[in-house]
């Protein structure tokens, strides 16, 4: 069989909930490795976040973090390294904008660097993975360089009218997506065109794969493009249900070893 890339969401998809990579699972990717198949991970997290599971899993893939844009070879440094970020001065016309809406927080991340605009524990305790620089206070007034990630949080109630403002005015440099995280309801704000399937994109080339050799699986909405772009894209059964409408299969959930199971079926591990 020729080589697969097999392409893993982490939270929610490889991790459980406890956010363990269960053994069974382990094993078949190991198992999937050594008969010539590659393995790499593709998530919304930062490297810091995500190198732990890397290591453990004993990968030499390239990542795709911050969904898409951070495409980059944790031990290759001649991988050309692909960073796409906001521009600073539409980050600074965005939160002049937010003045005009409800919401309670926001984070923005320049690699390993994080900035709060508020303190907040709750917060902060989801980004301490890594040990990041953290900074705390005014974006406006701290941010110095064009960030990677822009996480704005806000009451469920008013996550539509700042979305419905950032696709009127900001569309054509932007783009968004809404996800409900330990900490609250976030719009995420990207710059325009990034995805994790932009980022696979990258890296199939590199690899010289084409689609119908990629497995992909995931179960939040920022896996919606990497599984349609995948040759055989696969939702986990705690997926949202959108994912699971768009998907050529839908797996077990992230506790069940839904990826081994459907690995083993297919690549006849």
């Amino acid at each position: 069989m020729k080589p697969h890339l097999i392409v893993l969401d982490l939270d929610g998809t490889l991790l459980t909930d406890e956010k363990k990579i269960m053994p069974q699972t382990a094993q078949t990717l190991l198992k999937a490795k050594e008969q010539g198949h590659h393995v790499m991970l593709a998530t919304g997290r930062a490297y810091r976040a995500t190198e732990t599971y890397y290591r453990e899993l004993n990968l030499t893939t390239p990542v795709i973090n911050f969904n898409g844009a951070f495409v980059h070879h944790p031990d290759n440094r001649s991988w050309k390294t692909i960073h796409e970020t906001l521009s600073l001065p539409v980050v600074l016309e965005v939160m002049e904008a937010m003045q005009q809406f409800p919401w309670n927080n926001i984070i923005a991340e320049v690699l390993d660097d994080v900035y709060v605009h508020y303190h907040d524990e709750k917060v902060l305790d989801n980004f301490k993975m890594g040990q990041p620089k953290v900074t705390t206070g005014e974006i406006q007034r701290f941010l110095q360089d064009d960030p990677t990630s822009l996480l704005i949080q806000a009451d469920e109630s008013n996550v539509e009218s700042i979305t419905a403002h950032l696709s009127s005015i900001h569309a054509e440099v932007v783009g968004h997506r809404v996800w409900n995280s330990p900490w609250g309801h976030v719009v995420e704000v990207f710059r325009k065109g990034l995805s994790k399937a932009a980022g696979l994109a990258h890296v199939a080339k590199w690899m010289d794969i084409p689609k119908d050799r990629i497995i992909a699986f995931g179960d939040e909405n920022n896996d919606f493009e990497m599984i349609e772009y995948a040759g055989f894209g696969v939702a986990m059964g705690n997926g949202i249900d959108e994912l699971k409408s768009m998907a050529d299969e839908v797996t077990l959930s992230n506790n069940e070893d839904g990826i081994a199971k459907v690995l083993s079926e297919r690549l006849n591990l």
